[in-house]
């Protein structure tokens, strides 16, 4: 006869610890092999877990030392322009580092927007330039021309599109 209530040796938990099957299994018990991930022991995960606490202390006092920088940095685009343009998409912050530290991010975008223009423009100016130099005669104009580099947007437009910044006018306004 079944009781509503637990005897003493039953198990608490959701499963019980040993299962009590209502007939004798046809087949013979076996022992089942334990199905574990594959990877370093339980005394080896004790390890990696220190030299993750590790990297991440020497991370966070690397990150402090840069803010600390960031106090005494002025980036090239000022404090106002980007207070502006953070007020502007709703970020607020009283923390001036952080606005430098963001500051000093779009300059580092712009930088290497400028950097790619000037690539293509220079890849541009040398592709036509080894056709009309076998026209032109050497002299200290040529030699000028050689280092001359001009930006056009065409350049700029390529650059901008590798960083998936559309930056061409619609057909109606050329």
């Amino acid at each position: 006869m079944s009781t509503p209530y637990q005897e003493q040796g039953q198990s608490t938990g959701y499963y019980a610890a040993t299962p009590t099957p209502s007939a004798p299994s046809p087949h013979p018990q076996q022992s089942t092999p334990e199905f574990t991930q594959p990877g370093p022991s339980t005394s080896q995960q004790s390890r990696p877990s220190a030299a993750q606490t590790a990297e991440e202390t020497r991370k966070d006092k690397t990150l402090a030392e840069f803010l600390l920088m960031l106090d005494d940095y002025e980036p090239l685009i000022p404090n106002e322009v980007t207070e502006y343009y953070l007020q502007r998409v709703g970020f607020e912050c009283d923390d001036v580092r952080l606005k430098r530290l963001l500051s000093l991010a779009a300059q580092k975008f712009v930088s290497d927007i400028a950097a790619d223009a000037y690539q293509h423009a220079r890849i541009r100016s040398n592709a036509a330039g080894g056709r009309a130099r076998a026209n032109q005669s050497s002299g200290p104009a040529s030699a000028r021309d050689k280092t001359k580099t001009t930006l056009t947007m065409d350049d700029l437009g390529s650059a901008l599109a590798e960083y998936g910044i559309n930056s061409r006018k619609p057909d109606f306004y050329m």
